[in-house]
């Protein structure tokens, strides 16, 4: 059994746009959890900070996982 490889142009323009669209998602997501993690102090992350850099590179996973468990929440006013 042979597999033959897609490329780029033999997709269709559809295709492309999902790709694309799926990319930008990604590459945001994890800059944002990024930056956020860069900025907040130690005593506002759940863990170490130095644990959560490594699951950024875990795509998509990480960078959700972080945004959605990594950080305290503000304390209500």
């Amino acid at each position: 059994m042979t597999r033959t490889r897609r490329r780029w142009r033999d997709l269709s323009g559809r295709q492309q746009a999902a790709i694309l669209t799926l990319a930008s998602v990604e590459l945001l997501l994890t800059a944002t959890a990024a930056t956020d993690l860069w900025s907040r102090p130690a005593g506002q992350v759940r863990g170490r900070k130095a644990l959560w850099w490594p699951s950024l590179l875990i795509q998509p996973f990480g960078p959700i996982a972080y945004l959605t468990l990594g950080r305290v929440p503000p304390a209500p006013r």
